[in-house]
């Protein structure tokens, strides 16, 4: 079992959470029910599958948890394009979020890549 606090991982889906968060309470009112509710649980689902992942009883289990994590990150990725599209996020926002999704991206597969070859 890891403390999943102290993983930088998981300190970087919580702060990618809280700027997406922030992100989505500029998005129109009508979008509540739509890509703003949806951005915001799948962004919400990276921390927690992180952290339930960690809590599990073995490696290949939190190598599983690692996998969903990343999974709803590029679903995030995915609904920020989206939300860019439809001009709800201004460019200079944009780039941020994404270099910000890219890096979360990065240290979780690289996170559960290290798990997988400590395991070999």
């Amino acid at each position: 079992m890891h403390n999943f606090r102290e993983l930088k991982v998981w300190q970087e889906a919580i702060s990618l959470a809280k700027q997406v968060y922030e992100l989505t309470s500029t998005f129109p009112a009508n979008e509540k029910y739509g890509l703003t509710s949806q951005m915001n649980r799948a962004v919400v689902s990276v921390a927690s599958n992180i952290s339930e992942g960690a809590g599990r009883n073995s490696d290949k289990e939190f190598v599983q948890f690692l996998g969903f994590a990343l999974g709803s990150a590029f679903e995030v990725d995915t609904q920020l394009v989206l939300a860019h599209a439809f001009g709800f996020v201004k460019e200079n926002d944009y780039q941020d979020m994404l270099q910000k999704m890219n890096q979360v991206q990065r240290m979780i597969y690289g996170f559960q890549q290290s798990i997988i070859k400590k395991n070999k």
